[in-house]
């Protein structure tokens, strides 16, 4: 957690633009945050056309969404900071107008999520989960960091 699901027309985003977004994404929540990058997933949608809709009218025009879900706790200020960064970084990665760039932002309660095989804790509160992880559990976290 926090995982980002970023959806567009199938071929709209290269490679090269979801490594780089992802890792802005990354990026960003983890420094408004201080979540630690571990937590961090990015999944990419590519819709076929034909399969994406708006006013109940297939798409046409250029747009990407990002549906991110993110532990509850964290206040308005700071929701609002990733959504205002991830909208800079996405649209200077995709090449394309702000306007054209829809970003949802959800929060969950942390303690209905499990990732690394434990109940996740509320955000400031990751040290004292981390230490109750085994280590070959946090050995594979290490190396995702490197």
């Amino acid at each position: 957690m926090p995982t980002y699901v970023v959806t567009a027309a199938a071929g709209r985003l290269s490679k090269q633009q979801k490594s780089d977004l992802a890792a802005s994404i990354t990026k960003i929540h983890c420094t408004v945050t201080g979540a630690p990058a571990y937590f961090a997933q990015v999944l990419f949608n590519d819709v076929p056309e034909g399969n994406y809709f708006i006013a109940g009218k297939p798409l046409t025009e250029d747009i990407v969404f990002i549906h991110g879900q993110i532990r509850a706790g964290r206040d308005l200020e700071v929701k609002q900071r990733i959504m205002m960064e991830l909208l800079d970084a996405a649209a200077a990665i995709a090449h394309m107008e702000k306007s054209n760039i829809q970003i949802y932002l959800l929060d969950l309660p942390a303690k209905q999520i499990i990732e690394w095989g434990k109940i996740l804790p509320n955000p400031d509160e990751e040290a004292e989960w981390f230490a109750s992880i085994p280590d070959h559990v946090k050995k594979r976290m290490a190396e995702l960091l490197s």
